[in-house]
């Protein structure tokens, strides 16, 4: 005997729950905050348990628009408080399987840590329509009613925010194995002090980014180019020493390492481009965008 499945009328709170690992997916690539991203999915459920569901033909669709406008206006007075952020604001890093599996290409993509940063570049309206289009191919016509522009508005934001991430967007993407064994040189080259090793795994115009969001001590400014980041790093380690350190898995699947540096545990991803080199070094010291990555307690 077959059974049908229950509709959003009969059973709300499973039919939501199909969706969160979307929702929360889709939140964090708006916003690059999991707190915020709960928030933001916490409230959707209340206005999806309010709803008049016998009306609602369609209850992905429906979600997905709740949870992008709330995000929106979230990422519009977020912006402001990110200004004043002290030292450079990083997205919070994020385990692997946070949102459950990605199915496609661009899915992986916007989770990885160099394009949710390269998004905090983008407007708010910019970042909903390529998050919304791109990650989750959704037609022109419906993301423009959900961020609230016509469709022709829309095309123009999304080619504007293509453009915005363009050149720094052309990144090769080594496989995980790959990807571990180059992390695995630099820390091997790090932890001897040999800045020659360093020096030929980084490329001209890398840039160390490091968020310590005032809670603990951490370069206030990126530091650009090799020989700048070369004598950071170096200062660092000879002043600190680095401690434990553990290979995880955050974003796409990219590993990253988990350390410690001076007592203060941070998480320090990286982007490597076509030609093998890192170009950006990405650095997460504050405590509060660390819970969710932590290995250990």
């Amino acid at each position: 005997m077959t059974t049908t499945p229950p509709t959003a009328a009969e059973a709300p709170d499973a039919v939501f729950e199909e969706y969160r690992p979307l929702l929360l997916g889709l939140a964090y690539r708006l916003m690059g905050s999991m707190w915020d991203a709960e928030d933001v999915v916490q409230e959707a459920y209340l206005r999806w348990a309010a709803a008049d569901r016998a009306e609602i033909r369609v209850p992905r669709a429906f979600l997905i628009t709740v949870v992008s406008r709330l995000a929106l206006d979230q990422l519009r007075s977020a912006r402001v408080t990110r200004e004043a952020y002290t030292g450079p604001w990083l997205p919070e890093p994020v385990p692997s399987d946070a949102f459950g599996p990605a199915h496609t290409a661009e899915l992986r993509d916007s989770l990885a840590y160099a394009t949710l940063h390269l998004m905090e570049r983008l407007t708010p309206p910019e970042r909903a329509v390529f998050v919304l289009r791109e990650a989750f191919d959704l037609p022109y016509g419906e993301i423009a009613s959900i961020v609230g522009v016509t469709s022709a508005n829309c095309r123009q934001l999304h080619s504007r925010a293509a453009r915005h991430l363009a050149t720094d967007r052309e990144r090769f993407h080594l496989d995980a194995d790959a990807h571990g064994e180059l992390l695995r040189r630099f820390l091997d080259a790090a932890q001897r002090g040999d800045l020659a090793a360093l020096t030929d795994l980084l490329s001209e115009d890398v840039v160390a980014w490091n968020d310590g969001g005032g809670k603990v001590r951490a370069a206030l400014r990126p530091v650009e180019g090799r020989a700048n980041v070369l004598a950071f790093l170096a200062g660092l380690l000879a002043r600190y020493g680095l401690g434990e350190t553990r290979l995880v898995e955050v974003g796409d699947g990219s590993p990253a390492v988990w350390t410690q540096v001076d007592g203060s545990r941070q998480l320090v991803a990286f982007d490597v481009r076509e030609d093998g080199l890192i170009h950006n070094i990405f650095a997460v010291l504050n405590p509060d965008k660390l819970t969710h990555v932590a290995p250990w307690p």
